[in-house]
Formats: C-alpha cells, structure tokens, sequence
C-alpha cells in the first residue's frame, strides 16, 4: 500500500538506472527490464540500493532471468492443480540457495498447506483457504529462510512470464 510502490514510480527508478524494455506486472512489485549485465547478485545490489535513496523504502530485490521463468512455466510444478476457491497456488522466490533440507510433499501439521516442490531457489506450494484462519504458510518460510523471499501466485508467474515472451 506504499504510494512509492506505484507501477510509475518503480519503472522511473529502473529508467534512472539505465535497464530497459521495463514493464510492470500489475501492481504487485514485478518489474521486468532488459540489463546489458548478466551477473544477477550485482543487479540486484544496485536496485536494491536505489529503493531508498530514490523511493525511500529498503526492500530486498530477487531477479530471476527469462530463462529461469520459462524454466519453471515449463516445469509445471502445480500438474493438474488449478486456483479455486478453496485453494491458492504460491511460487516463493528466494535470493539464496536453500541451506535446510525439506521432503516434499511436506504438509504443516495443520494442513493448511502443502509444499510441493523445491527448485533453483523456488518452492512452490498450496495453500488451503478453506480454514477459519489465515494460512501461516508465509510466517512459516520467513521463519525457516528468513526474509528474502518473496511470494506470487501462479497465475502472477505467468503473467510475468508472458510480459518476458
């Protein structure tokens, strides 16, 4: 709900970088660029260090490459599974390589949610929306990996993967 997170407001700070063909993917914080660079870790260093000086928020940025979004399309880890009422279909980007080993399937306790899949720095999950609270699916991965991740629904990765194509 950040006023600086508006779609105009981030693609101006990626023009003031100097990337280009900048896009945003509905107002959910998805920017996609061209950049003349290919190491990643850098890129995302540099904007990470734009957010404050330009939008006055710090944010952790996490990029994933054309290659690595068709990659994970193209994988399917969700099968037949669709979004419906009842459930919600998550990707989780994280910035760094998992360090804790994780069976999947992996339902919580409360089965409220069910992991999937873990992958190149994504985990992909199920949420159970049927429940009288609020899934802690989120609280659960921050707790495990801390806050370098971010998630999106599945339908959003395909959005995003569609502005790339």
């Amino acid at each position: 709900m950040n006023p600086n997170m508006r779609n105009e407001k981030l693609r101006g700070v990626f023009e003031t970088l100097g990337f280009g063909n900048i896009q945003t993917v509905i107002s959910s914080g998805n920017v996609v660029f061209d950049a003349y660079s290919s190491d990643v870790s850098a890129l995302e260093a540099r904007i990470e260090e734009a957010w404050p000086e330009q939008l006055g928020f710090e944010s952790t940025t996490i990029i994933r490459t054309r290659d690595q979004m068709r990659d994970l399309v193209a994988k399917n880890p969700f099968g037949d599974r669709a979004d419906t009422p009842a459930t919600s279909l998550q990707v989780t980007f994280l910035k760094h390589e998992l360090d804790v080993d994780l069976e999947v399937p992996y339902t919580s306790d409360s089965g409220d949610y069910t992991i999937l899949a873990v992958d190149d720095r994504v985990i992909c999950s199920v949420v159970d929306l049927t429940g009288s609270r609020t899934p802690d699916l989120m609280r659960w991965l921050e707790k495990m990996l801390g806050k370098e991740i971010t998630t999106r629904t599945w339908k959003t990765v395909h959005r995003i993967f569609r502005k790339l194509s």
